[in-house]
């Protein structure tokens, strides 16, 4: 929801919003999110990724809750149901924006799916700061106002930051078993070292960015997202820190939960300049 809500503010901002619009880039947002998250839960199981060793949150299939040919059926009906209210955005944002559908459910799958599947050669942060954070902003303004401008772009670079931080955590936990798996993550490459200093430097962009907005006389309402250094600070101690896995279950929800009030503060802030 985090990128959509952004996107929508600077459409407000700009005097262009258009709700019917923005509930469509909502919806599709979504289904594309659990669609994903359905090729993940399946892919992984059948590619060994997620087995009794798993120290994260319980998957639906490799807890054997759900038949693999069950999940794919799913998965393939959510993108269907995704790939087919998405294409009513063309009413708005012309032809084009099927290739933005294709790509985005393509991606999805691709994720861990299919001959190369992205997250398992180090490509799954890219894609997530790429789709959840410039296509996503980037397409839920253009749809409302017919164009994008810098402060769009600029605007989207930490939503999508931070996404990629709950990746980030995510396989930061699940080191040891993606690379039994040869699931090589940025982390598998790296090391935990590199993705501390990853999820550091996003948060610091992340608090830049707002700065940057105050300086386009967009308001001081602009400030308002700084009001979550003290917990990024906090964040960045906990990751450093983590001694378990269930220490870094929790930091996950908690990551997802800085990025959904950094959104909406700053999309407060963009409301309160418009």
């Amino acid at each position: 929801m985090a990128p959509v809500l952004v996107g929508s503010a600077l459409a407000w901002a700009d005097e262009a919003f258009d709700g019917l619009a923005a509930s469509l880039c909502l919806l599709f947002a979504l289904l594309i999110q659990i669609g994903t998250n359905f090729a993940n839960d399946y892919y992984d199981f059948i590619k060994g990724a997620d087995t009794a060793a798993r120290v994260g949150p319980r998957r639906a299939v490799a807890a054997g809750l759900i038949a693999p040919a069950t999940m794919k059926r799913a998965m393939v009906s959510v993108f269907t149901i995704a790939f087919l209210s998405g294409l009513s955005l063309i009413l708005w944002g012309g032809p084009w924006l099927l290739v933005i559908g294709v790509a985005s459910v393509v991606c999805g799958i691709a994720y861990t799916g299919g001959p190369w599947p992205l997250g398992y050669h180090g490509l799954g942060d890219v894609f997530v700061f790429v789709f959840f954070g410039l296509v996503a902003v980037c397409t839920t303004y253009f749809v409302q106002t017919g164009g994008v401008t810098l402060e769009v772009w600029v605007a989207a670079v930490p939503i999508g930051l931070l996404a990629a931080n709950i990746l980030v955590v995510n396989n930061y936990r699940d080191v040891e078993t993606d690379a039994a798996a040869r699931k090589r993550t940025l982390v598998v490459r790296f090391g935990r070292g590199f993705a501390r200093a990853q999820f550091s430097l996003s948060l610091l962009i992340a608090l830049v960015v707002p700065v940057w907005f105050v300086g386009q006389d967009y308001g001081d309402g602009m400030f308002l997202p700084l009001l979550v250094t003290p917990l990024a600070f906090v964040h960045v101690r906990r990751l450093a820190r983590a001694k378990s896995p269930a220490e870094l279950v929790v930091l996950l929800g908690d990551t997802g939960k800085l990025l959904a009030v950094y959104a909406i503060l700053f999309s407060a802030g963009l409301l309160s300049s418009g």
